[in-house]
């Protein structure tokens, strides 16, 4: 439920802002209401930072960092990164010409005596070989998924071995909600298990980015916190802000035709799509309300956008550009992008909410502030 705010502003500022609206093809109310929403929301982030000088600095190394959104997550939530890996080399090009950095390769060739001391450790870690799609594919094919695949799934016990060697205070690690339920638990279980094993206090939660971006994007955070240091700390994740989030406050208002699907293409995933209804399945595209959210964005958008179609005027569906996937994951609209858009629509989809992210990790630095000063 939205309230109302009646104001009494001069002809002249009337006129500019029904040009300005038009320019963006927004009615004066949609405009004015986006530009409240910015001006409130900006005041808040200034504020908060603000109040975070003067408290301790935070080191963290970013593991598995692709293009950087927990990093970035992270920075503004008051943290200094001291290390990163990523092996990926686009990912890398695009992490080099956001931060100046080129992050450490294969974290698996990478000794944990050679990473330097941090206070937290942050890790995204490949969610292929636990996520719904993932595991499927891997069936499919023959192929094992979980801690079963060799080169993906083992690789949180690279993060476990740089954990009990390095002993940071405490970790925040991200995945996909599937998690949970990979092998019957079991594997969760494990990772669970392990960490508490490891001296670690463990809380855990599924979030969903809806309520930062338009995007339905389930993920699971799992903080540790190391009990050698912290004989007995309490933990909550954020409690989501009270924001309605629109699709539309992240589209561009101008979009080359080379994003609209061909006739071919179109008429493709309409048969496709009538012929699994026909079956009973859901597959198919999404056709999303501008109103609204869209469905979670994958890392193979680039193939033909079918989980997050634009409809148009007179004209078939539309791909979401490059620059509105990064907004839709709450990248900030001067983060670079110099790939190719099959690299970033990859890259995107593979990323993190960035707000989302930063809530957490403002809750969690918080946390260790308000321990640090009891102690």
């Amino acid at each position: 439920m939205k309230n109302q705010i009646h104001i009494r502003v001069p002809d002249t500022v009337i006129e500019q802002v029904r040009i300005d609206a038009g320019n963006q093809g927004k009615s004066i109310q949609e405009y004015i209401e986006k530009i409240l929403v910015k001006h409130v929301l900006n005041n808040k982030n200034k504020k908060e930072t603000k109040s975070l000088k003067g408290k301790k600095r935070y080191r963290f190394i970013d593991l598995f960092a692709g293009i950087g959104g927990i990093r970035l997550a992270f920075e503004r939530a008051g943290g200094e990164c001291v290390f990163t890996s990523e092996y990926d080399r686009f990912c890398q090009e695009t992490y080099f010409a956001n931060f100046n950095e080129i992050p450490d390769g294969d974290i698996r060739k990478i000794s944990e005596k050679n990473i330097p001391d941090h206070d937290i450790l942050v890790a995204g870690f490949p969610c292929q070989p636990f996520s719904i799609a993932g595991v499927s594919k891997k069936n499919s094919l023959g192929r094992n998924h979980g801690f079963l695949d060799k080169t993906q799934g083992t690789l949180f016990f690279d993060i476990l071995r740089i954990i009990n060697y390095k002993r940071p205070d405490s970790f925040l690690l991200e995945n996909v909600k599937n998690l949970r339920a990979h092998d019957k638990g079991n594997t969760f279980k494990v990772i669970i298990d392990t960490l508490e094993k490891s001296g670690y206090s463990i809380f855990y939660k599924v979030m969903d980015g809806k309520h930062y971006t338009p995007q339905h994007r389930e993920r699971i955070f799992i903080a540790g916190f190391n009990k050698h240091k912290y004989k007995k700390i309490d933990f909550n994740f954020p409690v989501y802000p009270d924001e309605n989030q629109k699709l539309k406050y992240i589209l561009e208002s101008e979009v080359d035709d080379k994003y609209t699907l061909s006739n071919k293409l179109w008429d493709y995933l309409q048969a496709y799509s009538l012929k699994h209804k026909k079956k009973g399945n859901g597959f198919g595209y999404s056709l999303v309300n501008k109103e609204s959210i869209s469905r979670t964005l994958s890392a193979r958008y680039y193939k033909d956008g079918s989980e997050i179609l634009i409809p148009q005027d007179k004209k078939n569906p539309r791909k979401l550009t490059p620059r509105e996937c990064a907004r839709l994951q709450g990248f900030p609209d001067n983060f670079k992008i110099p790939v190719s858009n099959t690299q970033a629509y990859k890259q995107f989809g593979n990323s993190v909410v960035v707000p989302l992210v930063e809530d957490v990790a403002k809750t969690l630095i918080a946390t260790l502030n308000n321990y640090e000063c009891r102690y």
